[in-house]
């Protein structure tokens, strides 16, 4: 999900509510202690430079049980770190502490906000060496050509 995603859909929210992918909830009762802007400046397996730009936003739970963060709320810190640090329209990724600091992708369920987990894959894979993944088939779906198989009154053998 983009910024100007999260812009569009938080003035039609009542609660801004965070989900995990396997249901559970982030407790309401979180703070957004960082928005942010992250550059990542570096070089593939294959020799390729690159960059890439995101924006942060990172999730924590205190010992304030009441605090709730309204869309009101969270649209004024975005419109603050646009202004403050000229945070771009980047793709938002989330950092939260669960068992241990992930990093979640952002989308919306119509009702609440999914923290989608993230995956690494190699950037290179035609300079790397990492053989093609082979096509599985089953045997009852190979197409045989009755001409150049051997079958016992065939006369091949």
């Amino acid at each position: 999900m983009k910024l100007s995603e999260i812009k569009e859909i938080l003035p039609s929210l009542d609660n801004v509510e965070f989900q995990l992918e396997d249901g559970s909830f982030v407790p309401e009762h979180f703070h957004v202690t960082e928005v942010g802007s992250v550059i990542k400046h570096f070089i593939d397996c294959g020799g390729t430079i690159r960059k890439e730009n995101t924006v942060s936003f990172q999730l924590w739970n205190a010992n304030d049980f009441e605090h709730r963060l309204k869309p009101a709320k969270l649209l004024n810190i975005i419109a603050l770190s646009e202004e403050k640090l000229g945070l771009e329209d980047g793709e938002i990724e989330v950092e939260y502490q669960n068992t241990t600091i992930g990093k979640y992708n952002l989308e919306f369920n119509g009702k609440n906000f999914v923290l989608t987990n993230t995956t690494t894959a190699c950037l290179a894979q035609d300079a790397c060496g990492i053989p093609a993944e082979k096509q599985k088939i089953n045997l009852s779906e190979l197409i045989v050509n009755k001409s150049s198989c051997c079958t016992p009154d065939s006369g091949c053998c």
